[in-house]
């Protein structure tokens, strides 16, 4: 058991899962139904990480079709069954992602999944990949709470697992994991090879990773002296 942290909030899409696939596929199958796109695996990567509804507008916009809210409501119950469809298909885990978790729960460290990402699409990826037992509490994005990059997810939360912020960590890939990490005056660790649109040091991260086999020697250079 360590000291610090006493628990490490993680993202998802990116972070542990590399889903870019079966989201591309989802996407231009609907974008498909109007007779658009289809879009690149490198455009619809840039367009994942402030939840569906957010993805589906920018889809549209980057073929050309701007969405009133009616249309857009429309086009995200559209996306919703197809990219169910895809769940996992196609996904795969990050690199060193059962490694990181394993270590922390052998460290008694509480995690929790913080994601944007629909409920129903969290808990099939999670049992598919035998995931569910790392985290005992989750916030997705029917939370009820603003999305990232608010804090308010991340607060909800620390609440749930009984941490104060500065006893806890997140671990995103994201400009809006960074700033909702920022916010919430949490420690931020981002791991490159997720679907970041700027450069992961531009963010402001306490540290950067190649992959998730370096998280653990990351936490012993974070923790406080002393």
């Amino acid at each position: 058991m360590i000291s610090w942290p006493k628990a490490v909030l993680f993202d998802f899409d990116g972070t542990l899962i590399d889903s870019a696939l079966d989201i591309h596929a989802a996407t231009n199958m609907l974008l498909a139904r109007d007779g658009l796109g289809p879009l690149s695996l490198p455009d619809v990567k840039a367009m994942i990480g402030e939840g569906t509804r957010k993805l589906v507008e920018r889809a549209f916009a980057a073929a050309g079709r701007s969405l009133d809210d009616a249309e857009l409501d429309d086009k995200y119950g559209q996306m919703v069954p197809l990219y169910a469809a895809n769940l996992t298909k196609l996904t795969q885990l990050m690199p060193g992602t059962t490694e990181a978790l394993t270590a922390l729960q052998r460290d008694k460290v509480a995690m929790a999944l913080v994601t944007n990402k629909p409920d129903f699409a969290i808990a099939e990826i999670l049992e598919h990949f035998d995931l569910a037992n790392y985290f005992p509490v989750i916030v997705g994005g029917e939370s009820g709470v603003p999305h990232k990059p608010a804090p308010d997810m991340l607060y909800l939360a620390l609440e749930k697992l009984g941490v104060e912020a500065g006893d806890a960590l997140f671990v995103g890939d994201s400009p809006a994991d960074a700033r909702s990490a920022q916010a919430a005056n949490m420690k931020l660790v981002l791991v490159e090879g997720g679907y970041s649109r700027e450069p992961l040091e531009s963010l402001g991260a306490d540290v950067v990773l190649q992959d998730l086999s370096e998280l653990e020697a990351a936490l012993a250079r974070l923790a406080p002296k002393g």
